[in-house]
């Protein structure tokens, strides 16, 4: 699954590169790739502590002006996010470290305020390629790695995207906060009893370098 999400990600960007490169001439839109660092959390009432995980992203994006001061602009994005959580309660005891790699589609409405600065936002959509679930504490009651698999979280992932980007000419740099929407477990029952294990949602700030062809 993940070799066929990496492949047509590679086929979108072909695609649009070639589609860039026939119409910007007359529409102005550009394409580009770009990449940068992750600082991701899970946030949930349910946790003690919340340690952020560096992780990264990198992708490809095609700004399509609709004014001269504003644009719509996809993105297409592999990005890692997740958190170190640390569970001190009647179901679970013990760190864990969450690693989330995600395909994201972020559709953002960019304004241009001046000719270098622009606010961007937008929802995104994304899809749990797989994850990466390791035990971080020796005296856990709770083994997570043994007990957390691909399908006890959810595939889909969904929220809102809000960032700010600095343009000098080809080069872009910006930061971008993601605030999930639905939990990244899926909701399960025991004993008559329905939870959701992990409840936390993703909560993502990057910082980030674009080069637009």
């Amino acid at each position: 699954m993940r070799k066929l999400f990496l492949s047509a990600l590679a086929c979108a960007a072909f695609t649009f590169s070639n589609a860039q490169t026939n119409d910007n001439a007359t529409t102005g839109a550009s394409f580009g790739i770009k990449g940068g660092v992750n600082f991701s959390n899970l946030y949930t009432e349910d946790v003690d502590d919340n340690n952020v995980l560096t992780s990264f992203n990198a992708g490809v994006f095609v700004s399509m002006p609709i004014t001269s001061f504003l644009a719509i602009q996809p993105e297409f994005l592999y990005s890692r996010k997740g958190a170190e959580l640390v569970y001190n309660n009647a179901f679970a005891n013990g760190t864990a470290k969450f690693k989330l790699n995600y395909i994201e589609v972020p559709l953002l409405l960019k304004v241009n305020l001046t000719k270098n600065l622009n606010v961007h936002a937008g929802p995104y959509f994304a899809y749990l390629i797989d994850a990466d679930i390791t035990n971080e504490s020796s005296n856990g009651s709770f083994d997570f790695a043994e007990n957390i698999e691909n399908d006890d979280l959810n595939k889909f992932d969904y929220g809102l995207s809000a960032g700010a980007g600095f343009d000098f000419g080809s080069i872009g740099l910006g930061i971008r906060y993601n605030y999930g929407l639905t939990t990244v477990g899926k909701e399960r029952s025991f004993l008559g009893t329905n939870y959701t294990f992990p409840d936390g949602k993703n909560s993502n700030l990057s910082v980030y370098a674009a080069f637009k062809f």
